[in-house]
């Protein structure tokens, strides 16, 4: 059962919300942001793309199905600064539950915050933006909300600052875990095929590294402060960068280290490895109003006009103008906002995605992508949205047949 005491969210603007504390008894600003997934906690909360955010979850009840083991992690701790939900379950239902969400918080040292209407919540930053703001789960600290309205608006926030840096691993790995009973008939096709990846880890999600073994690639991880020529000794066949948290400018490592890389190796991108290989090509980014955090969002491929439900996390994106300045192709589109969710270079191996095949949306309409960095590492050639298309539909007519 959680603990029950009162704390509260102030947000920079002097909005208060009183709810129920829960997790840490402890004080955490960041960058109130909101997801629209209804499952998913676990992986949310240990997504390194969160560092330096307070989430918050639109969907009711959150915690019915507890806490599983590691294998539902993205990393190896809780990343997010806080976590804001409407009601917490009382009741934990999972076969594979090992512990609830008020404990693994507390565990971790993160502020939860309970009972009060995330839908007003959501409706301003989806208004006003995303915003800073200070939870607060110290019920003896209570009193003093003008200190802690200054303590949000002192806060620097998200743009400019290097979040990379405090995700990125110090030393290099290899990886070797598959996506094992996750995975799908479809997975099997790729059985046999060894490719050398080495993947830029700047907050790389263990899925993503699960679905690069899973395709039939060996991986070694390295930081993102990587060197093109230290890369470049490890032999790859190619090269994934991952995503990651915050603003992609600060990043200048990782994207003089992608400026040398192209057109010696095949390369794919995600997120935020989609907003530093546009970075690198001479293409701008900007920050979102409130960002796409949610696993319902609808992207097209602008080559074929099939729509494909994905799931998201990000807060900037690459300008779709500058992109094409540099010879940068778009391939896919958000149709809730007509930003960018992908592109590809005509001439060089090289493409990208916004979005996160790796995060199971659809439920499998994006993980094709993976297919297409293979056949790229074979062809040198960066798919066109035709040959994205056939990838798709091989694995769903593959699926199909399992089904029928």
């Amino acid at each position: 059962m959680a603990i029950t005491f009162k704390a509260a969210l102030v947000l920079e603007d002097g909005s208060v919300f009183v709810g129920t504390g829960f997790g840490a008894s402890t004080q955490a600003v960041g960058e109130v942001v909101f997801n629209t997934s209804l499952m998913g906690y676990q992986e949310i909360l240990t997504d390194p793309s969160y560092k330096g955010q307070i989430v918050t979850m639109t969907y009711p009840q959150i915690g019915n199905y507890g806490i599983a083991d590691s294998a539902d992690e993205e990393s190896s701790q809780l990343q997010v600064q806080g976590f804001i939900i409407k009601d917490l379950s009382p009741v934990v239902s999972n076969f594979r539950s090992i512990d609830n969400l008020d404990h693994y918080l507390e565990k971790h040292g993160i502020a939860g915050l309970a009972d009060i209407d995330t839908r007003a919540l959501v409706r301003k930053l989806r208004m006003q933006g995303a915003m800073r703001g200070v939870i607060c789960t110290e019920p003896s600290h209570l009193h003093d909300l003008a200190k802690l309205m200054e303590k949000a608006t002192a806060w620097p926030g998200l743009v400019g600052k290097d979040l990379v840096a405090e995700v990125s691993p110090m030393s290099a790995y290899t990886w070797s875990d598959d996506k094992g009973l996750w995975a799908q008939p479809t997975d099997a096709h790729q059985a046999g095929t060894v490719h050398h990846v080495v993947a830029m880890d700047c907050g790389a999600k263990h899925n993503i590294l699960r679905n690069l073994v899973q395709s039939g690639c060996r991986v070694t991880v390295v930081p993102a402060k990587t060197t093109a020529e230290e890369i470049l000794a490890h032999k790859p066949d190619g090269v994934f960068v991952s995503n990651g948290p915050g603003d992609p400018e600060p990043v200048h490592y990782a994207q003089d280290t992608l400026k040398k890389l192209i057109g010696k190796k095949p390369i794919f991108g995600i997120c935020l490895g989609h907003q530093l290989l546009g970075l690198a090509i001479g293409s701008t980014t900007y920050k979102l109003k409130f960002g796409h955090r949610g696993g319902n969002q609808p992207v097209q491929n602008m080559g074929t006009g099939k729509v494909e439900i994905t799931s998201q996390n990000h807060g900037f994106a690459v300008d779709i103008q500058s992109l094409k300045k540099q010879g940068g192709e778009p391939t896919h589109i958000n149709l809730n906002d007509h930003t960018l969710e992908g592109f590809r270079m005509a001439n060089e191996p090289v493409f990208a995605v916004q979005y996160h095949p790796e995060a199971s949306p659809g439920p499998h309409d994006a993980t094709y992508l993976f297919d297409c960095f293979v056949t790229m590492m074979k062809t040198g050639r960066s798919p066109t949205t035709d040959e994205m298309a056939d990838a798709q539909n091989r694995r769903n007519r593959v699926l199909i047949r399992q089904h029928s």
